[in-house]
Order: structure tokens, then sequence, then C-alpha cells
């Protein structure tokens, strides 16, 4: 297969050209005098490296890889071949996937025994921010995965959140709200990471503070399937139910009782009289069919 060179739009500005374990090519020097020899930087070619050698990263960021789109690359790979080879560092007698990892995966499906890489050294932070902005590019990371590697940036390597931003190219706020997603109780944030809810609805959801009242609503939302906008309603009644006016109740005095007895009479069915406070109600007259309807309407006019 014939040698490719670069490595992707995305990931140029993060990976420049230093010494590593893959073959060196010198640069013819230029000089009109003799000096002593100027050591030269080698720079990075792409080689094949066998995939049994190759071992995922297992602290990607990206956990769950879409079945059906591996299938679709792993077809595109038997076609045309790995296209953009991958990034490793090596480890041992082995390698460490940097970035491409999903490439890796469409590869093994796709039965090739090895794949275009380029080698590099990197830090433990450079992989991890690789990585990280891989996949954020790509836009493959769900909102929980992206959260808890932007936790692992602040943690493990003691970045700000303002430094985060200026690496992924986007604003502090973004940051901030991704990272609260981690307050969500743990069945939530399932319920995200699997995508059964949105991320819109876990910011709503992150409203209420009582982890247990937010598992239950949680499932309340998924299982009746509601939107973001219905999502804020229903739990804005959650949290502040509006007060039921009880109506005023009045003692149904024994005057009533008498004067709904001597209608009775009168037009012989049933009558009540309603009270709604203690000067205004309502009268209701029974009747049981349209000739008695008629016998009623006769008898009050």
């Amino acid at each position: 297969m014939a040698k490719r060179s670069g490595l992707g739009k995305g990931l140029d500005s993060l990976i420049s050209a230093e010494a590593g374990t893959v073959e060196a090519v010198q640069r013819p020097k230029k000089s009109v005098e003799p000096v002593k020899d100027i050591p030269k930087e080698p720079e990075k070619e792409e080689t094949m490296i066998k995939l049994r050698l190759i071992e995922p990263n297992r602290e990607q960021p990206r956990k769950e890889f879409n079945e059906e789109k591996l299938a679709e690359l792993a077809e595109s790979i038997r076609q045309y071949g790995v296209i953009q080879p991958l990034l490793l560092v090596k480890n041992g007698n082995y390698y460490t996937i940097v970035a491409g990892e999903r490439r890796y995966r469409a590869a093994k499906l796709a039965g090739l025994k090895e794949v275009p890489a380029i080698v590099k050294e990197f830090t433990e932070e450079e992989i991890a921010e690789i990585a990280l902005v891989e996949n954020l590019q790509r836009e493959d990371l769900n909102p929980l995965e992206e959260a808890m590697a932007y936790q692992r940036l602040l943690k493990e390597f003691h970045m700000t959140q303002e430094e985060i931003a200026r690496k992924v190219s986007k604003s502090r706020s973004v940051i901030a709200n991704s990272l609260r997603l981690l307050k969500l109780e743990e069945s939530v944030q399932h319920m995200v990471e699997d995508g059964t809810l949105s991320n819109g609805h876990a910011k709503v959801l992150l409203g209420i503070e009582d982890l247990s009242l937010q598992a239950q609503a949680a499932f309340h939302v998924a299982s009746l399937q509601l939107s973001v906008r219905e999502t804020e309603q229903y739990i804005k009644q959650l949290l502040h139910p509006k007060e039921k006016k009880e109506k005023p109740t009045f003692a149904y005095s024994e005057v009533y009782q008498k004067l709904a007895e001597r209608m009775q009479e009168r037009v012989g069915t049933k009558v009540r009289i309603i009270q709604k406070d203690q000067e205004k109600g309502k009268i209701e007259i029974e009747y049981y069919s349209g000739a008695d309807l008629e016998r009623l309407l006769e008898l009050l006019g």
C-alpha cells in the first residue's frame, strides 16, 4: 500500500514533527565553508503497524461505538483502505492509540492485518488532550462522555476551565454547563449516556436538587417522551405546585332544607338548593322524561 502523509485537519495544530521510533530522513545540508555537522531532527513518516501490536487507549473519552457506523466504515476500508493513518505512541512492545480508535476497530472488522500509522512521543496530558479534541471535532462523544473528559483534564492534569475552553474552541460557560451533568443522579446519567434523555433534558433536570425526586422525574419524562419544553413545564409544576384554593363551605341550614322539601311537594320531583355563599346559590329541579319536563314548565309558568 502506498505511503500517505498528513494527519487530518483537526489534529495538525496539535501534532508537530518530532523525534520518535520510525525511520529518520536526513535533509541535505547547505554550507559554503566546512563546519561541524549539525544534527537534524528526523521527520515523522507514516509506517505500517500490525494490528495485533496495537491496543486501545484505556483513557479514551469515547466509551460507546455505533456498530452500524463501524460496519459502514469497515466496508469503506475494504474498498479504499485506511486513508487517514492512526496516531500511536510506543508502549513497550506494543503501541497505544492516541487518535484513530474508530479506524482501528473498523480495520479489524474489515479483516486487515496491518494499518498505516504515525508513531510519536507524547506526555499523558497530550494524549488525553488529542483524544478529546479528535472526538469533539467529530462530535463523537455523548454529553456525559464529554463531561467526563473535561473532568479528567481538570483533575488529573490540573487544567482550568478557561484552558480547556481554549483547547477545544468552546466558551468557558459551555465547559461549566457540561461539567454540571456529572451532578445528575447516577441512573439519570445513564439515561443521558444511552440517549434516552438529551442534553437539554439533563440541564432542566439539574434544577431538581433532591436526587431521588430527580430520578423519578427523569423516568416520568422518558416514559412519556416529553420534549424539553414540556419537561420544563412539568418540573416547574413539580417544584412549585399551585395551591388549590379551597371553596368556602357553608352550613346547609334547616331553613334551606325545609324550603327544598316544600318545593319537592309542590313540583313532585327532587329539588336541591345549593349555596355558593351566605347570599347566593342555585336551585336544581330534576325531571325524568320529556313529558315530565313539560309538566314542570307548565307548573312553573
